[in-house]
């Protein structure tokens, strides 16, 4: 039998063997239950549900290439950062599947093959941005490429990964674009993954706008969904289309395309309304007598049914784009100058809600208010707003570009923050409910409730129109100005709008995410920089002195009786 007492060092060496297999079956009961705790106030490293079972779906490697690296300054040097931890989390939620590397295209070897590289990356949605910076008293510009390129089964998609508004300070922008970065690489992915694609219905046969002036938002829809046209006169299913958009209609719905429409919404159907109130357009402007009078498209009891109603007003807004008009002639040249047209509002009010979450400004192009009424079950989320420097023009609209010359009293814009578009959720009830349904129509198994399903009404058709360049008759991207030579968040928005509409799986939640900032006081650092570096400096040694005085009297005490 052993003594323990004696044989102190075998009773050590014991616990010490216990301790390891312990630890040994500690680590092979956590490989079984996997588990992470994100100890950060708002969770900016909790990855949400969605993504996480996006990414255990995944059958085959994904590779991810950002273009973020080398000599950069301490924001993007932040974002990188993020951008690092976001991927290494994909990693681990995805079995190792994601995979990632981080580039300089600055270190292509000689300026051809730089530029080159870069020619490529801007081809593929990743545009460069040019940094300005003062290094030793000297100004230094740099291009940076914050995308990244996402390749899956041959198939790769570029992306964007600084996203924000740019009305705020570059730091709040660089915020905002970490607070995407789950969804933007996220929905990258799913596109690339996406084999059961849904179908995208563009609703045809009402002056709604043409193949060439949705050409832009048709191609970035196809890049997620099969998109097809539709004519609701002909008998040809609806159903199956996840998502309707009527874009800009001009003529007049009949009662039997109604009926159809009803009842593709009361089946489930989501459906993204883009109207335009009046009969507004920039080419009859010019005209001193120009008045813009109402559409009549036969909708407004079908929408006033499901809890809106578009008004015929035209909005005016201080914070707007801007329009050429020749203001006189040097010589033979006429001399054009770019003036603020209040009836093209620059939208940069948004609600709180994932569509609109860090969205840059929205262009837009002759807008009406629009206001809800009482519909039983429908929740209703105004998702845009005009400025708080607006107003509402009611119909008939004189609309002259002559009034660009004459300037506009401020204190006529006091109409405050008007709502253009809204989200609408829930049971809708049927615009037929207790009416006879129109001739032609199939009533077998008509529906007066809707099931849970969703609207979005926007008071603009041209929020969807890109422009054409003049010179090779080919479209622009949707949203960019050719004035300003700015792209406006035209196109993110409307595809953030329809991802909701389609998304069951509810990826686009991930843009709910938020990091906050949290900057130090700069007026108290300077107040108080005197004390704080007393402090820094005194006491550690304060500290240090009295555990030396402490430890040296506790071993007086220990060794004095010997």
């Amino acid at each position: 039998m052993v003594n323990w007492k004696q044989n102190k060092k075998i009773g050590d060496l014991l616990l010490l063997a216990n301790g390891l297999v312990f630890i040994l079956l500690l680590n092979g009961l956590a490989s079984f239950y996997f588990f992470r705790i994100d100890l950060t106030e708002e969770k900016r490293y909790t990855i949400k549900p969605q993504t996480k079972e996006l990414l255990s779906k995944l059958d085959d490697e994904v590779f991810v290439e950002v273009f973020l690296e080398g000599d950069l300054n301490p924001g993007f040097k932040r974002f990188q950062k993020s951008i690092r931890e976001t991927l290494e989390e994909f990693r681990i939620y995805s079995n190792n599947r994601i995979n990632f590397t981080f580039t300089d295209p600055n270190q292509a070897a000689g300026a051809k093959a730089r530029n080159e590289f870069m020619a490529e990356l801007n081809s593929k949605g990743i545009s460069p941005m040019n940094v300005i910076e003062n290094k030793d008293g000297q100004r230094v510009e740099k291009f940076v490429f914050p995308g990244a390129l996402v390749s899956y089964g041959g198939f790769e998609s570029g992306v964007m990964l600084l996203k924000g508004s740019r009305a705020q300070g570059s730091q709040e922008v660089l915020n905002q674009s970490i607070e995407n970065i789950e969804f933007e690489l996220g929905n990258a992915i799913y596109k690339l993954i996406n084999t059961n694609r849904k179908k995208i219905g563009l609703v045809k046969g009402h002056g709604e706008l043409d193949s060439l002036q949705l050409a832009s938002f048709n191609t970035a829809l196809l890049e997620q969904f099969d998109v097809y046209k539709t004519d609701l006169s002909k008998k040809k299913s609806i159903e199956n289309y996840s998502a309707l958009i009527i874009a800009k209609p001009r003529s007049e719905f009949s009662e039997l395309e109604k009926y159809r429409l009803d009842q593709y919404l009361m089946k489930g159907g989501k459906i993204l309304f883009l109207m335009d109130r009046l009969d507004a357009n920039m080419d009859s402007a010019s005209s001193e007598n120009y008045f813009a009078f109402p559409y009549l498209l036969n909708l407004d009891d079908q929408l006033f049914k499901y809890g809106v109603r578009i008004n015929p007003d035209l909005i005016q807004d201080r914070v707007s784009g801007k329009y050429p008009i020749v203001i006189g002639n040097a010589g033979n040249s006429p001399q054009i100058m770019q003036l603020e047209w209040p009836f093209f509002p620059l939208i940069n009010q948004y609600a709180e809600h994932p569509i609109t979450r860090n969205m840059d400004a929205v262009q837009t192009k002759f807008i009406s208010s629009i206001d809800t009424v009482k519909a039983i079950g429908v929740k209703k989320t105004p998702l845009l707003f005009s400025s708080p420097y607006s107003r509402k023009l009611t119909a008939p609209v004189k609309i002259s570009v002559n009034d660009l010359r004459r300037q506009l009293k401020e204190e006529s814009f006091t109409a405050g923050k008007i709502p253009i578009a809204y989200l609408l959720e829930g049971q809708f009830t049927s615009l037929f409910k207790n009416r006879f349904a129109p001739q032609g129509s199939d009533t077998t198994g008509f529906a007066s409730k809707s099931v849970d399903t969703k609207i979005i009404v926007i008071a603009d058709g041209d929020i969807a129109r890109n422009d054409i360049n003049p010179r090779e008759n080919k479209p622009q991207q949707l949203g960019y100005d050719p004035f300003t030579r700015y792209t406006f968040a035209n196109q993110d928005l409307l595809l953030n709008m329809i991802g909701y509409l389609t998304d069951e799986d509810g990826l686009i939640k991930a843009r709910n995410k938020e990091v906050k900032i949290r900057p130090l006081d700069k007026t108290k650092i300077k107040d108080n920089r005197a004390y704080w570096q007393t402090i820094n400096i005194i006491l550690p040694l304060v500290v240090l002195i009295s555990f030396g005085l402490i430890l040296t009297y506790l071993r007086k005490r220990k060794y004095s009786h010997f």
